[in-house]
Parts: structure tokens; C-alpha cells; sequence
């Protein structure tokens, strides 16, 4: 799916403001109206995901609501069809990523936990960089044919759902002491019921820690707002057309490299410190990106995001699965993705708004302020005193 996602996600920004002529901003406005409808769906996702105890159904649910979007693509000839696409495509990644990040964490081991959800993340991310090799080779062979490379990617999406229908099952795991399966050992809070009441209650279903780990997730959104204003920074630098997926193949390639690394560290030295060292890389990045007139120093910023996802992405997953309460796992991604998809919302409509009112510097450096943010509550989490209270929390 995300070779599919990917092969049309690092065309649609050129392809909406150079064929369609969208400005900038309404790039801005369509990706949050995107991920604001993920995050919409998303909690309620997960909640569904504790409820049902079938997370597979639900995540065959979004991955084909995906898949039924790829063809609106290349039927698009407004704002209207791209709008209502990007919609369609989001409402399926926000109902199926909860109960896939459930599954992995069912039939992952307590001491290898950060492994195994930065081997997912990772390998969620080939798909990412070989789209944009191929959408390069296809560019090329077709003159710069937009649609006829979006109609091509929606093949892979068609198999993924297949695969995922007739490939994977529901886990059926025996218990163990360090992380018994959710659908085995009884909780000491029922699955969360479906009701605006017990939506209410939430808060006071999770722990201070669960809360604080949501919070970070959330200030490393806003200060990376969506990779569409990466290919549209590296296209004003002078990247021609056919080439600009590079931007994706090379970022995406980072982040698959280093995921699974990050979640190893993290296992064996705890999970705040690639979380930091994630958050430094992310702001070098948006100062690189913000200088220069040239390809080198915004080359090395897309380096740094891909770098930064790797190192946070799968730790902040895994930071999850670690807090959360037995019984509601998927609620707690759900919220999580909620959370991170209304970071991204917000800084994606305030980055095309910078972009076109004062220009693509101001719009990187205005993202440096959450980033420290976030360094400011790893710093608390250093602090004795702070960090017993976040312990016992």
C-alpha cells in the first residue's frame, strides 16, 4: 500500500500546483483536510479495534478504502475529485493503522518490543522509497504523463488488499508473563465501550505517562508539517520535474535504514534518548531546509527528516504499547494517531499559509519552536525529581 501511496504522493503536489495550477496554499489546505479527516477516524478506530477484538477486519476495512481511491487520481481534473480522493484514501489510513499497530503488538515479545515495531516501521517505509524510484522511471518514460504514472500505482494497492485477506490472520498467541495477549488474560478495565460518555471518561483511563508520550507525538507533528512542501522545497531549488521523487526515494531510504536500529537502542537503552537525539536531527533538518538557494543544503535537511522519523516514529509506537493499559491498546494508538494527525493538520495549513504570505524559510524556521518544545519536556523527564513523578505517574 505504501508503494502505492508513495508512487502518487510524490507527484500530487507538482501535479496539482504545475499541471492543475492549485496555488501553494490550497496544497496546504488539502493535505489538512486529508489528515484531518484521518484523525477524525482514527480514535474511533482504535476504539472499535478493543471493542470487536478484530483488528484484521478493521484493517482490511482501511487498506481497501485506500486501495477503492488510487483510481480517483487520475480521473481528477480539479480540486473538487483531488479533495474527495485524498479524503477517501485518508478515512482508510486512519481506520486500519490502530488495529495494525494492535496486531503487531499482540504477537510482539515485552523484551523486544521497540525491535519489533522498528522493523515494522521500517518496512513500512520500502514501499516508501522504491514508489518515488519508480515514479521517477515512469516520469521518464512517459514525458512527464502524471496520470498515467497514478494509474500504474494503483496496482500495488489492489494486491495489497488481497494479500492481507488471504494472507493474515487473527493472532492467536499462547500467554506470557511479560506481556500476556490482550484476548487472553482478563483486564482489570473492560474494553472501552462505544458511547460519547465513556469518550469523556478516556482521560481518566490513562496514566499521567501514557498522556505525556501523546503529548510528545504531538509537538514533533507540528514542527514537521507533510513531505508535500519537501518535493515543492526541492523543485524551487532546481530539482527538474521528473527527478523530484528522488526527494522521497532518498528520505524514505533513512528512514527504513535507521527504524529498526532506533528500536534496538531503544530496548537496550531506553527510549528518551533516541527520542532527543530524533528531535536535534529534526531541527537541523528545517535549518538546512530554510537555507541556502542551492540542492546541497536542502539535500542534507531531507536527509535529517528521514533520520528524525526513524529515530521517533516506531519509539513513540512502542512508548505506547509499554504504558497503555491492558484491554486498551488500540485506543491508545487510536488516540495517538488522533493527536499526531491533528499536529500534522495544524502545520500544514500554517506552513502553506507562511509559503505563500512570506516564502519557504520562514515556514522551516517557524517549525523549529515545537521541535524545542520537545526538547523541553525530555529535559524535565532528565530531572530527578521530575522523572520520579513520572515514574509513579
Amino acid at each position: 500500500m505504501d508503494l502505492s501511496s508513495e508512487m502518487i504522493h510524490a507527484l500530487l503536489p507538482l501535479f496539482m500546483v504545475k499541471a492543475l495550477g492549485i496555488p501553494v496554499i490550497a496544497v496546504g489546505l488539502i493535505e489538512g483536510i486529508a489528515e484531518g479527516t484521518a484523525t477524525v477516524t482514527k480514535l474511533f478506530s482504535g476504539v472499535v479495534a478493543d471493542r470487536l477484538r478484530k483488528p484484521k477486519l478493521l484493517a482490511v476495512l482501511g487498506y481497501g478504502l485506500s486501495a477503492l481511491s488510487k483510481p480517483l487520481f487520475p480521473l481528477a481534473s480539479g480540486l473538487g475529485l483531488l479533495v474527495g480522493a485524498r479524503f477517501v484514501d485518508r478515512i482508510g489510513k486512519g481506520i486500519r493503522g490502530a488495529p495494525r499497530d494492535s496486531l503487531v503488538m499482540e504477537l510482539s515479545p515485552a523484551p523486544i518490543r521497540g525491535a519489533c515495531f522498528g522493523l515494522r516501521q521500517g518496512l513500512d517505509t520500502v514501499g516508501a522509497f522504491l514508489a518515488p524510484s519508480i515514479a521517477i522511471g515512469l516520469m521518464l518514460l512517459t514525458a512527464d504523463n502524471y496520470r498515467l504514472v497514478f494509474w500504474f500505482a494503483s496496482l500495488p494497492a489492489l494486491l495489497a488488499v488481497i494479500l492481507l485477506m488471504v494472507g493474515v490472520k487473527e493472532p492467536t498467541v499462547e500467554p506470557e508473563p511479560e506481556q500476556p495477549p490482550l484476548s487472553s488474560v482478563p483486564s482489570k478495565r473492560p474494553p472501552f465501550p462505544l458511547s460519547l460518555t465513556a469518550l469523556r471518561e478516556l482521560p481518566r483511563q490513562f496514566s499521567k505517562a501514557l498522556w505525556f508520550t501523546i503529548l510528545l507525538a504531538g509537538l514533533l507533528s507540528l514542527a514537521r508539517f507533510s513531505d508535500a512542501f519537501l518535493i515543492l522545497r526541492s523543485q524551487q531549488a532546481g530539482l527538474p520535474i521528473a527527478w523530484v521523487p528522488l526527494i522521497m526515494v532518498v528520505m524514505n531510504l533513512v528512514y527504513a535504514a535507521s527504524s529498526y536500529p532506533a528500536g534496538l537502542l531503544s530496548d537496550r537503552f531506553g527510549r528518551i534518548t533516541p527520542l532527543a537525539a530524533g528531535t536535534l536531527v529534526l531541527i537541523l533538518g528545517n535549518i538546512l531546509l530554510a537555507s541556502g538557494s542551492g540542492l546541497l543544503l536542502p539535500g542534507l535537511g531531507i536527509v535529517c527528516w528521514g533520520l528524525h522519523l526513524g529515530l521517533t516514529q516506531g519509539i513513540l509506537t512502542a512508548m505506547i504499547a509499554d504504558a497503555a493499559p491492558v484491554g486498551l491498546k488500540a485506543t491508545a494508538f487510536g488516540v495517538l494517531n488522533l493527536v499526531s494527525g491533528l499536529g500534522l493538520l495544524i502545520a500544514s495549513l500554517i506552513a502553506g499559509t507562511l509559503w505563500d504570505l512570506i516564502g519557504s524559510s520562514a515556514m522551516f524556521l517557524a517549525a523549529l519552536l515545537p521541535a524545542f518544545g520537545v526538547l523541553l519536556i525530555i529535559g524535565l523527564l532528565k530531572m530527578k525529581r521530575f522523572n520520579q513523578w513520572f515514574l509513579r505517574a
